[in-house]
């Protein structure tokens, strides 16, 4: 089920008017974007303008790249936004590539609903070749995504410059989750003054968040930044049941306190550790072990790996290993220092940014459910029902 809120312009309702243009002047997309303070939404929430300025200063020229492969197994707002609202990325993206003045236009998207937007990309001018992206955790990394449209297995390589300065071909290169690009065709509509309306001063617009878990009415719904977490869980028909803690910004974010009425933005969840990131959120019921999902989800980041790297080869698996023992509950009290000891191991050495991201979901996981860890320790488990690893 996807939603947004009615009778507001928004990413997911219906925009009659046709594309927008910039004909008189491509660049004023540049001036928009700073003057609304558009940040990226795939998970970065880097400044729209400044990769957008940064590509249009490159002496050559350069390649513009829609992002929709959304690897994270907990998104679905990149498919809906594609299959619901495709017209809007498409806006974005060719009102992107005027902007800095690119030939060469890519959309990068799953397999299964390519042909579709094949079809409809091919009457934009300029014109716009689909890619197919794999479905893997790291194939919307950003050198993951430059490696495919060069016709290379879509993993992440070491970053000696900046794509915006070497990217296809070594050609200046921007890459834009679709949901930016479809912000962007909003923007060009409706101005900066309608986009800063919602959100907040420091995080102005909305978002696309995907409500999964123990909510009654799972889906992609719209919201602004900063509104407060219950609202937002409450936005998906509220919890199904009772709840012990909420995963937010996906298998690379962090777990709250069920009741942590923080908002949404990445100044409110900044003192759990956390981000809006790509807009996930996963709600844990009562019944569910916590420290079990989180070993399950561990060991899943340990397998999606480049396998390019000691960090990933030799580190994730171990720290999935490990947590997993804990959520069988062995009794080794050497266990949570073994966790930390790896944790220490594998942060900031990865050739990208995955092994960081785990690092950060298991230690958030440790903490969050460290009245659990001790009880597994002791051979007990807190949660009525739980299941294994």
């Amino acid at each position: 089920m996807t939603m947004t809120a009615v009778g507001t312009p928004g990413l997911l309702t219906e925009h009659d008017d046709g594309p927008v243009r910039l004909s008189h002047d491509p660049r004023r997309l540049l001036i928009l974007a700073d003057e609304a303070g558009l940040t990226g939404r795939g998970g970065a929430g880097f400044p729209t303008y400044r990769k957008l300025a940064a590509v249009a200063a490159g002496v050559e020229r350069p390649v513009v790249i829609g992002n929709g492969a959304e690897g994270e197994p907990a998104s679905g707002k990149d498919r809906a936004l594609l299959t619901r609202a495709p017209h809007l990325v498409l806006d974005g993206l060719v009102l992107a590539a005027e902007a800095v003045g690119a030939e060469k236009v890519y959309l990068y998207v799953p397999a299964d609903i390519a042909p579709a937007l094949r079809e409809r990309a091919a009457t934009r001018a300029p014109r716009v070749t689909v890619v197919e992206a794999p479905d893997t955790f790291i194939s919307g990394e950003e050198s993951a995504v430059i490696s495919r449209i060069e016709g290379r297995a879509a993993l992440p390589r070491d970053k000696r410059r900046l794509v915006v300065e070497s990217g296809v071909r070594g050609a200046p290169t921007l890459v834009q989750n679709v949901e930016t690009l479809a912000h962007l065709a909003l923007l060009a509509r409706y101005g900066p003054s309608w986009f800063r309306s919602r959100g907040t001063p420091q995080e102005p617009g909305t978002f696309l968040a995907t409500l999964s878990g123990a909510v009654r009415a799972p889906g992609v719904y719209e919201a602004p930044y900063g509104v407060p977490l219950g609202e937002l869980v409450n936005l998906a028909g509220g919890p199904s049941a009772d709840l012990q803690a909420v995963l937010v910004g996906g298998y690379h974010g962090a777990w709250l306190p069920a009741r942590a009425e923080v908002p949404v933005s990445r100044a409110g969840l900044r003192q759990y550790g956390a981000s809006p990131g790509a807009g996930v959120v996963v709600a844990l019921p009562a019944s569910a072990c916590g420290l079990v999902e989180s070993a399950r989800i561990a060991g899943y980041l340990a397998r999606q790996t480049a396998g390019q790297c000691g960090p990933c080869v030799n580190g994730l698996p171990r720290l999935a290993d490990t947590l997993i023992q804990l959520a069988r509950r062995d009794r080794d009290t050497r266990l949570p220092g073994e966790v930390e000891r790896l944790l220490r191991l594998v942060a900031g050495r990865g050739a990208c940014h995955h092994p960081d991201g785990t690092v950060r979901f298991v230690r958030s996981s440790m903490a969050t459910f460290a009245p659990e860890v001790r009880m597994h320790l002791a051979g007990y488990c807190t949660a009525e029902g739980a299941s294994d690893v």
